[in-house]
């Protein structure tokens, strides 16, 4: 295999003296595939040596490595090498000897079983995901010695290796204070030994042969703040006064399709402040249908957000209703007041309806449902981009969005509905969970 002019450069960077080597980037750079071939490769020189593949949640490692990254790693870069794989501890062993065991931190039972256990190299999969807590545990089992084998003798030892990657998240996130300002995270001190941290940019452009046109175009008409992401790979300014935060979206971001039982299912409707037939000028209807699990957890399913007239929008509404066999649509009335029941019980007559009154600034009513978000107890099940956009606005002092957030606010009604008593409970100490709902993890290690 050939790697790109840039992947070269990456790879130059790896082999050099650090023990902590970040890849940070854009999206399907080759990141996670030439970390995950250093990984094989280290596992190779070394025989019976032992190595980890960590990401956040299991079942996201399980469909990107496990299934897709390692698969093609050793077809393509190590054709004729034989491996076996174990899918009840999930790890697998090279012909050598050597294993490389791949784990979720939401997983406290396997997660403990791999951490008892000495490596010669830990690779955390989109560490932004990754609370430093965990971090800072796994990097403790980074304690194998193991001696490389060239040929039929015995050669140097095989130095301890820490891998990252990462789509960059904001600038308060532990790896850029880590790896870019070289700083203790949480002390804020430099680091004691900076040479040991170093970091290295890749981009999709950089793997334009290997992906195609098509995507990066895709990439191309994200909204600015994902194009910096997902395109440039850069990080976010830092925002202190944020309410809901990236790496907490993607953190427990649900795309396998596997989802609990639901107990309710909500539409949420929030209306400009336009009654006119097509509303071109004016907002757009925010629209979004979101389901309180068994587990406990909010999903949410669908953004319908539609800029239209009320016979449109109260279609648009009526019809997700039906789709996801909703028990209810919570409207909000400052702006239309009847109007709202009128539109929708018109589209679909005798609907479940109950009217919201927003007496509160969108930020007060949007607190407690960052802190769901940062509890992990609120779930996208796909990519909302524009809503998300909206989310990431939010702050203390205010919405610093250019335009109204109608796609958030019908959210936080939709999971103010879900949540009961939610608003009342965040003015004493927190939310409270519904009784027929189990504690939720978020990852035995932090």
């Amino acid at each position: 295999m050939k790697l790109t002019a840039k992947q070269e450069e990456a790879q130059k960077v790896l082999a050099g003296n650090a023990t902590h080597l970040m890849l940070f980037g854009g999206s399907r750079s080759g990141k996670t595939f030439l970390l995950t071939r250093n990984v094989v490769m280290r596992a190779l020189k070394a025989p019976q040596s032992r190595h980890a593949i960590l990401r956040f949640r299991f079942n996201a490692i399980k469909a990107s490595i496990v299934m897709d990254t390692f698969p093609k790693v050793m077809s393509i870069c190590f054709h004729g090498v034989n491996y076996t794989l174990s899918k009840t501890d999930w790890f697998a062993e090279l012909e050598n000897g050597s294993q490389i065991w791949f784990g979720g931190l939401d997983d406290k039972e396997r997660t403990e079983k791999i951490l008892g256990m000495e490596f010669a190299t830990i690779y955390l999969n989109e560490c932004s995901q990754i609370p430093q807590g965990s971090r800072d545990i796994a990097v403790t089992r980074l304690a194998q010695q193991v001696t490389q084998v060239i040929g039929n003798r015995q050669d140097r030892p095989l130095k301890p290796r820490m891998y990252y990657d990462c789509n960059p998240p904001s600038k308060v996130h532990w790896s850029y204070r880590m790896f870019v300002e070289k700083r203790d995270p949480e002390t804020k001190k430099s680091l004691a030994n900076p040479e040991d941290y170093t970091c290295f940019q890749i981009n999709p452009q950089d793997n334009a042969e290997n992906i195609s046109a098509g995507y990066l175009e895709t990439l191309q008409n994200l909204s600015s703040r994902l194009q910096k992401r997902f395109l440039k790979g850069e990080f976010a300014d830092a925002n202190p006064n944020a309410l809901f935060h990236e790496e907490d979206i993607d953190k427990w971001r649900s795309l396998d399709g596997k989802q609990p039982d639901f107990v309710r299912v909500v539409v949420a409707v929030d209306p400009s402040g336009s009654g006119d037939v097509d509303n071109a000028d004016n907002d757009a209807i925010g629209i979004v249908v979101c389901a309180l699990g068994t587990d406990g957890n909010a999903y949410l399913l669908e953004d319908c957000t539609v800029k239209a007239g009320p016979a449109t929008w109260g279609k648009v509404a009526a019809d997700a209703y039906d789709r996801h066999s909703a028990d209810v649509i919570v409207g909000e009335t400052n702006y239309g007041g009847e109007m709202v029941r009128h539109t929708i019980q018109t589209a679909r007559p005798r609907t479940p309806y109950k009217a919201v009154s927003a007496t509160r600034g969108k930020v007060v009513r949007a607190e407690p449902i960052s802190a769901l978000y940062e509890q992990g107890k609120v779930r996208h099940a796909g990519e909302f981009p524009e809503l998300e956009d909206e989310l990431v606005a939010f702050s203390t002092v205010g919405y610093m969005g250019e335009r109204s957030p109608n796609r958030a606010d019908a959210l936080i009604w939709a999971l103010t509905e879900l949540f009961p008593g939610l608003t009342k409970a965040a003015k004493k100490v927190e939310a409270k969970t519904p009784s027929y709902a189990p504690p939720v993890s978020q990852g035995w290690m932090g």
